[in-house]
């Protein structure tokens, strides 16, 4: 089977989808469209579609992902479960990343330094980006682990993302929804996130 074509600014997001998580994925989705990367989301995958199956090839077409094990906690009671999802995904990336090493690589991001030890000890060795759960902090780190001499700096892209915190509520009411992470919406964050950095820094190198 031919492998998929790969898009080099694409970036899965493997993240949770909760309302607590809103300022680091509208953070996230500024800091990497400021970057001059491409991101993408699983709620991009069609209706009908296996999920697991379209997630890999989400995955195989992008050139980077990004995982975010901060919500490796219970969810509320009184049916607290662990999240599986995000540690699920990083594995068929790994796996993937290890059958075809020049094609993708990973970045594992996490709230607290050291956890990933104890959450998940098979990623010892593994430096983990660490977030401390703020906005700030999100692009701080992406701008690490993306860093290239033009890059923007952290408090440039925090102006952009407080203003696409105040257009986020335009941008649900046009798409009939009050959830963030639906591919309409997630897709108009982009798009605003785009324009804004260059509207804001229109000398940005490609």
């Amino acid at each position: 089977m031919p492998l998929p074509p790969i898009d080099q600014k694409g970036i899965f997001l493997n993240i949770p989808y909760d309302e607590e998580f809103r300022s680091l994925y509208l953070a996230y989705i500024v800091g990497l469209c400021s970057l001059g990367f491409v991101p993408h989301i699983a709620s991009e995958i069609p209706g009908g579609a296996r999920r697991l199956d379209r997630i890999l090839e989400l995955i195989q077409s992008c050139r980077y992902s990004i995982h975010d094990l901060s919500r490796v906690e219970l969810s509320a009671p009184p049916n607290g479960t662990p999240r599986f999802n995000m540690p699920l995904e990083l594995g068929i990336t790994i796996a993937w990343t290890h059958l075809h090493p020049r094609l993708h690589n990973y970045f594992v991001f996490e709230s607290e330094p050291y956890r990933i030890q104890r959450s998940t000890s098979d990623l010892n060795g593994t430096d983990a980006y660490v977030h401390r759960g703020t906005a700030e902090g999100v692009l701080s780190e992406l701008r690490s682990a993306f860093w290239r001499d033009d890059a923007p700096t952290v408090p440039q892209m925090l102006d952009i993302h407080n203003w696409v915190e105040i257009g986020l509520l335009a941008i649900l009411r046009v798409n009939g929804t009050n959830n963030p992470y639906t591919q309409s919406v997630f897709r108009d964050l982009c798009s605003l996130s785009t324009r804004l950095f260059e509207l804001f820094h229109p000398l940005r190198k490609s």
